[in-house]
């Protein structure tokens, strides 16, 4: 039962894209002809010693020693046809069907299984040791043995084992050799650069595919216009930056700014990680930093993109992992050919990172990254560019509202943005529709920044159930029974993938950059609502709150030792942030005393939060019933039916309805029920007084038949302005909770009182 709450939605995901893998404008043509050939040769040359290897074995027969009286003993039963004196040895070959040894039947099953595998005869070549015998050729005579002798030639034995094995391994080592001299001079081209295959004369990206960063575009900018023009700002004496560090979360579009920036400047583009230059072998990472930068003179003007540069230029210092003697020699060697390449000649380092708190500060000094660019989550404004530009090519209808997305989507990243979009679509092709209307986009932001999809399937108990219940509308009524909270969306209680067994949405009025104390205080007590309804009711708390807890004793942390916010501590910094773009922890840095104390502040905020939410909870026990039975049977409570009950109840009191609540809690227009509302006043059955529309007398009596009316209007303005209520056209919930005169209990319960 992991609650998501969110003002601000955590990142993602990150963008690491390097680009299309193109050969580039340096690769030389005869060259790149030459290496089929080459290729072709070096096959060549293993099949012919391979086949060498199988023909000289393939050529000699399978060959069996015997004893010399055996040798005397076959020739004396004629089953000798011939021998051959060769050298120290006598080969013997026997007349047809000769065999030796007793054993014949094993002898045929040898040659029938030999024969089976290898397809050819089982052949036996036997030979035997020449001793000096005066007998011996009166023997062979008298049984009609013919008799042969070779004459050794040791030359041409020479001669064949050098064609057959020296020939073959000098030749390929002679072209292995010139192969790795192309590829760079190590082993297999490991000192090569790897940026040569991402090269590229454009990216295909310009300015208009980035949405949402106005201030970053704005600096690079700048260095495309001198490239374009380097005269214009040579003649007044100044130089090209020679680098640009984009700094910035994972997916806020580091890769695709420097990628638009070789589009629009309409040069080479050589794009790598920083990984590309770490390796196995010693040397390899400067090796590829001078082959890099040795093309990229080639190739000027042009632009160096090297992404995640925290890979190889991270600090020296042992504190952020120093001490590697291979990574410490590839930084060196950037460090020397950013300081020696001119920058006339128009070449332009990019490069990007989430860690620029780690990287060293030799690498970040004036002269050779001059420029930090900060690629931060983008404002209200920046996310609704950033939807209107991957929207452009999806199949919208009128219902869409993007500026209502963009508000909702606080905290998110660009990539995240355009998964929405992507998840939208998708949705709308499952529902078998055209277009993507308002509530497949709410649909995939839920399914992008809450938590999965819905699980459905997912079977809970009635107990489950109802515990669930209580802690979510425990959570929206602690929410809306606060000042400095933001309204509550939606309340369900249906399981999603991600763990969640329900959650209670809320999203933002307007944009924050700020947070005020009470503000922060006011989301601690949200968070422990859940399980302040827990214990109120059923006096044992559950394991769901954990989520709750964790984020609200983060919270507390902060004000503690980030804020300032700390009666106990006041202004004292006692943590400083490790990663800023990334999990934005804290390490703290204070004494373990100080720690101690720090953590029995933290302790105490968040209780005296609880107690806050229990004793709301318990001042309005009634409330958080009725709404835990509501949620219990159906399920879902979306921003439409609190409008309906908060519609349906206030009309029937003497306070009404005014258009600026109406407006600022529902973020719909009031006009179309105003439009409604005068019409039943020229009726008699409704009446303004002060900005507030309420029934009268006549009016009253007729209250059921003018609600309907009413809730028509609401349905169709909800459907068409509404972020989160497309559905309800098809089922408009129409019933109410019992009717009461309380105006303190119909606003607690919508969160429409007046907060100031």
């Amino acid at each position: 039962m992991d609650e998501v709450i969110p003002t601000r939605v955590e990142d993602k995901m990150n963008e690491n894209n390097n680009g299309s893998q193109q050969g580039g404008p340096n690769n030389n043509n005869n060259n790149k002809k030459r290496q089929p050939i080459m290729l072709f040769v070096l096959f060549a040359l293993i099949a012919m010693f391979i086949t060498s290897l199988l023909y000289s074995s393939a050529g000699s027969s399978t060959t069996e020693a015997i004893t010399y009286s055996k040798f005397l003993d076959l020739v004396e039963k004629d089953q000798v046809k011939s021998v051959v004196f060769d050298g120290d040895q006598i080969n013997i070959k026997l007349v047809d069907g000769a065999k030796v040894g007793s054993d014949s039947q094993t002898a045929s099953i040898q040659a029938q299984l030999y024969k089976e595998s290898t397809g050819q005869d089982l052949t036996i070549a036997y030979y035997t040791a020449y001793i000096s015998d005066a007998d011996l050729l009166p023997l062979l005579k008298e049984h009609d043995v013919e008799i042969d002798g070779e004459i050794s030639d040791s030359t041409a034995v020479i001669i064949y084992n050098v064609l057959s094995f020296v020939i073959p391994i000098v030749l390929l080592w002679i072209l292995m050799s010139f192969l790795m001299k192309r590829m760079g001079g190590g082993a297999m081209g490991v000192g090569k650069s790897n940026a040569k295959v991402y090269v590229e004369k454009s990216t295909g990206v310009t300015f208009k595919d980035v949405a949402g960063q106005d201030e970053a575009k704005e600096s690079l900018q700048e260095v495309v216009d001198f490239l374009h023009n380097p005269q214009k700002y040579t003649s007044i004496g100044a130089k090209l930056p020679k680098g640009a560090l984009l700094v910035g979360p994972p997916g806020t579009g580091k890769t695709l700014l420097a990628k638009a920036v070789a589009g629009e400047a309409g040069v080479p583009f050589f794009s790598l990680a920083g990984s590309d230059f770490v390796e196995m072998f010693v040397g390899v990472g400067a090796s590829r930093v001078r082959d890099l930068f040795k093309e990229a003179q080639k190739a000027a003007p042009c632009i160096i993109f090297i992404d995640e540069i925290d890979a190889i230029g991270k600090s020296r210092d042992s504190r952020y992992g120093g001490g590697n003697d291979e990574r410490e020699q590839t930084l060196n060697q950037l460090l020397a050919e950013m300081d020696g390449f001119d920058t006339s000649k128009g070449l332009l380092i990019l490069a990007a990172t989430n860690r620029p708190e780690v990287l060293d500060k030799a690498l970040l000094r004036p002269g050779r990254f001059d420029r930090r660019i900060i690629v931060d989550r983008p404002d209200q404004k920046g996310r609704l560019e950033t939807l209107k530009v991957h929207a452009k090519d999806v199949a919208m209808d009128e219902t869409v509202d993007l500026d209502a997305l963009a508000l909702a989507s606080a905290g998110l990243v660009g990539s995240d943005l355009a998964n929405i979009i992507n998840e939208a679509a998708i949705i709308a092709v499952k529902h078998d529709r055209k277009f993507v209307n308002q509530s497949d986009l709410f649909e995939a932001f839920e399914l992008v920044a809450v938590g999965g999809k819905e699980k459905k399937d997912r079977v809970m108990s009635d107990k489950e159930r109802k515990i669930v219940s209580y802690h979510e509308v425990g959570h929206a009524l602690v929410s809306a029974l606060q000042k400095n909270t933001e309204p509550v969306q939606k309340i369900t209680i249906v399981p999603r993938t991600m763990g969640a067994l329900g959650y209670t949405l809320q999203t933002p009025e307007e944009e924050k950059f700020l947070e005020t104390k009470d503000e922060l205080l006011a989301k601690i007590t949200t968070f422990m609502g859940g399980r302040a309804a827990e214990q109120l009711v059923f006096e044992s708390p559950t394991s769901g709150a954990s989520n709750d807890i964790e984020n609200a004793t983060s919270i507390a942390r902060n004000m503690v030792t980030r804020f300032g916010m700390s009666d106990k501590f006041g202004m004292m910094g006692l943590a400083t942030v490790e990663n800023q773009y990334l999990e934005g922890r804290a390490s703290m840095t204070c004494g373990e005393r100080t720690a101690a104390e720090v953590d029995q502040e933290v302790l105490r905020i968040v209780t005296e939060c609880y107690d806050k939410a229990t004793g709301l909870l318990e001042e309005n026990r009634e409330i958080l019933d009725k709404i835990s039975d509501y949620l219990y049977e159906h399920e879902t409570i979306t921003e439409l039916e609190r409008a309906n009950e908060y519609l349906m109840l206030s009309m029937r009191t003497a306070y009404g309805i005014s258009a600026r609540d109406y407006t600022a809690h529902f973020r719909a227009s009031f006009a179309p029920l105003e439009e409604k509302l005068k019409f039943f006043a020229e009726k008699g059955w409704a009446k303004e007084t002060n900005g507030r529309w309420a029934f009268t007398t006549s009016g009253f009596l007729v209250s059921n038949l003018l609600i309907g009316e009413l809730l028509d209007v609401q349905a169709e303005q909800n459907a068409v302005g509404n972020p989160y209520l497309q559905e309800i056209l098809d089922n408009v919930q129409r019933q109410s909770l019992p009717e009461s005169d309380d105006e303190t209990f119909l606003r607690e319960l919508f969160g429409m009182k007046d907060k100031g």
